[in-house]
């Protein structure tokens, strides 16, 4: 069964009043016009196997069902497989009473997805699976994996969509644009970054998606005169070009935890006549921000010394700990964390009742460090 619709304002405060006497005060963030949870399900790690597809199915559902409603996931990742266990979790979610409107479903494009598991011969399998067919040449190609032309774009939304059998996503994310950036020049990839925001608009227009953004790793964590920095007010500005005001680049997601702060400290993102940090330009300029690698696919659930647990809460377990300090980050809508395990998900989930921590606490985690 294909899902109508998307997350709706409606549907989103219905959810939150779910757990009204559950849910710690601040848990909920309005953003866009719904309300997120502050900590949202990745699925990027795993084997291809069927095991792997059940147990995230099976965390996604455990994750919602204690006041989680953000999914995030990518074509690519698990050769789509990760895509297709949120399909058969937002089936069963259905049946169990969580609507459509309730849930925020986010993915990417932009990397070439194998299909269930690594092909043979990779080149035979993108020619024969892209080039042949048009969706994209080899020149469109950078580094034999990344593609984003509106053409190679529109048909991964829509083979997202039917992964998912959904008929709308919440927020569709060029995913890490900065590869083009090691194979053309600055001007081609705003002209090209240009051309995928004017047919994510139209595709906004066609009910297909509700907004777009990008999906970064480096692109806002470099100094300004790096080959791969991106410029958060230009991608903001060439959308309004496109769709003036009323444009929908209306997130961005980029790695942010204790390991890897800079989105919260490194002013390299010029707003006015001042730099800025990343989340404090996104915040000036109308985006929200998803944090990746919450916990940096684990490491940071190992060992942490007590000055950095104490001033957070000192909660029960590492990984807590290190999810705590992103939600709790001025800026952050939601802390995306890797959850394939019913068991992680209700430890790390013990979090919904816990508070965010105060800003002055984040502060204090470096302080002591140093």
């Amino acid at each position: 069964m294909t899902l109508d619709g998307c997350a709706k304002t409606t549907g989103t405060a219905r959810y939150r009043e779910r757990f009204k006497d559950i849910a710690a005060e601040n848990h909920f963030r309005q953003a866009q016009n719904i309300w997120l949870s502050s900590i949202g399900v990745g699925t990027y790690l795993g084997d291809a196997n069927e095991e792997t597809d059940r147990r995230y199915t099976e965390a996604i559902v455990r994750a919602v069902e204690l006041g989680v409603n953000v999914v995030d996931t990518a074509a690519n990742y698990r050769f789509q497989r990760s895509e297709r266990a949120i399909g058969g979790a937002l089936g069963e979610l259905s049946e169990r009473g969580f609507s459509r409107d309730q849930i925020v479903v986010c993915t990417k494009g932009g990397y070439l997805p194998f299909d269930g598991a690594p092909p043979r011969d990779a080149r035979s399998y993108v020619e024969d699976t892209f080039v042949r067919p048009g969706i994209a040449s080899f020149a469109d190609i950078v580094g034999g994996a990344h593609c984003m032309t509106p053409r190679y774009l529109r048909n991964q939304l829509e083979q997202s969509l039917a992964n998912m059998n959904l008929k709308c996503v919440d927020v569709y994310y060029v995913h890490n644009p900065e590869s083009q950036l090691a194979a053309v020049s600055q001007e081609e990839f705003w002209r090209r970054l240009r051309a995928a925001f004017e047919m994510l608009e139209q595709n906004v227009a066609d009910g297909k998606i509700k907004n777009y953004g990008v999906a970064t790793w480096n692109g806002f964590r470099s100094e300004p005169d790096s080959r791969d920095y991106h410029s958060l007010g230009r991608m903001v500005e060439t959308a309004r070009e496109l769709a003036g005001d009323d444009h929908h680049f209306r997130f961005v997601q980029l790695p942010l935890n204790l390991a890897m702060p800079e989105a919260l400290f490194f002013q390299n993102q010029k707003l006015g006549e001042e730099y800025v940090s990343v989340l404090e330009a996104a915040g000036a300029l109308g985006v929200s921000v998803m944090a990746s690698a919450s916990i940096l696919q684990g490491q940071i659930s190992r060992g942490l010394p007590e000055a950095i647990r104490e001033p957070l809460g000192a909660l029960a377990t590492d990984a807590q700990t290190g999810i705590q300090f992103v939600r709790s980050a001025p800026g952050i809508t939601t802390a995306l964390v890797g959850m394939s395990n019913v068991a992680h998900v209700e430890e790390n989930l013990q979090l919904v009742c816990v508070p965010p921590a105060e800003s002055d606490e984040l502060l204090r985690v470096f302080d002591q460090e140093e």
